[in-house]
């Protein structure tokens, strides 16, 4: 089976020096029997982040920075009735003012129940429908919208903001501002919410905002080879809080896991698919092919671990 491993490269300089102390050595043992097979250069300002544009160039999709149809993916993986409508997923936030910016909080960090989920959703649902939005939840962090104006609206990926001064990530044309003054309305009626106010009571963060992504009418996948890539997301929630010890340790994990069965397969001569992403790039490593020879200065030029993940 195909392995996608996000957020596998930090940008910022405690993230590198996580990177440069860790010892991934069964990684290292693949990337002598690998080639890169396919490479996807960004920068960090894409509004889709590599391991987004690895699996859905895995399915076959198209679609430019930020046009995506993840929601409709998600919604439909809820049970939810997608139909040929244009989705958006809307995850419920916290949004923190600092002094000199508003940054999106983990989601996570919310522990939000079902049942607060749905209050929540259930209070916000009027301003949507008003508007001629159709609105449907999924799970407490997964609720969806659909609406014509939808349809190829850019917006940047939830990984991309967490931690990050949303100023950067929202957009100017007419759909998003219409989405920002959403946002605006959802934050006021929400700011004397009862359920916030029992949230924090009970020293919980509170539930101001939401982040709309992943906008687009569904795409069936289009599956050149096999099965999608399994998405491993051990690193995402370490690396998102800038936890690099937490993120270094998840390596070492799945290093001794599931980067090691692949390694195993990949010695024994059989063919492999490893996806490695970071904030910029993503690879995509096979088992190595062609003569002994061949394979065996692919062996010499293999690079280390680090220098591959510092590619990224």
């Amino acid at each position: 089976m195909p392995l996608l491993i996000p957020f596998a490269a930090p940008l910022s300089d405690a993230g590198r020096a996580a990177l440069a102390s860790l010892a991934l050595p069964r990684l290292a043992r693949l990337l002598a029997r690998t080639t890169v097979q396919w490479r996807d250069d960004a920068d960090e300002w894409n509004w889709s982040p590599p391991h987004e544009r690895a699996l859905a160039r895995a399915l076959g999709w198209s679609g430019g920075p930020g046009q995506l149809p993840w929601a409709a993916r998600a919604a439909a993986a809820d049970g939810v009735p997608i139909g040929d409508l244009a989705w958006a997923q809307l995850t419920p936030a916290h949004w923190h003012l600092g002094t000199e910016q508003v940054s999106l909080l983990d989601p996570e960090l919310l522990q939000l129940s079902a049942d607060d989920s749905r209050a929540l959703f259930d209070a916000v649902q009027p301003l949507f429908t008003d508007d001629g939005f159709v609105l449907a939840w999924g799970a407490p962090l997964r609720w969806y919208a659909a609406h014509e104006s939808l349809d190829g609206l850019a917006s940047a990926s939830l990984d991309r903001v967490v931690g990050r001064n949303v100023d950067a990530w929202l957009g100017a044309e007419p759909a998003a501002r219409r989405v920002r003054r959403l946002q605006a309305e959802v934050q006021m009626l929400l700011h004397t919410h009862p359920v916030n106010a029992a949230r924090e009571a009970a020293g919980l963060l509170a539930v101001n905002s939401f982040w709309l992504s992943g906008c687009g009418v569904a795409q069936p996948p289009q599956l050149a080879q096999g099965e999608p890539p399994t998405v491993d997301e051990r690193l995402r929630s370490p690396a998102l809080r800038d936890d690099w010890a937490a993120w270094a340790q998840a390596w070492q994990t799945l290093d001794a896991g599931p980067v090691s069965a692949l390694t195993a397969q990949a010695e024994a001569g059989k063919p492999i698919s490893l996806t490695l992403a970071g904030e910029r790039a993503a690879v995509t490593l096979h088992t190595a092919t062609g003569s002994w020879w061949q394979r065996w200065r692919a062996r010499r030029a293999a690079p280390s671990p680090r220098n591959m993940l510092e590619s990224l």
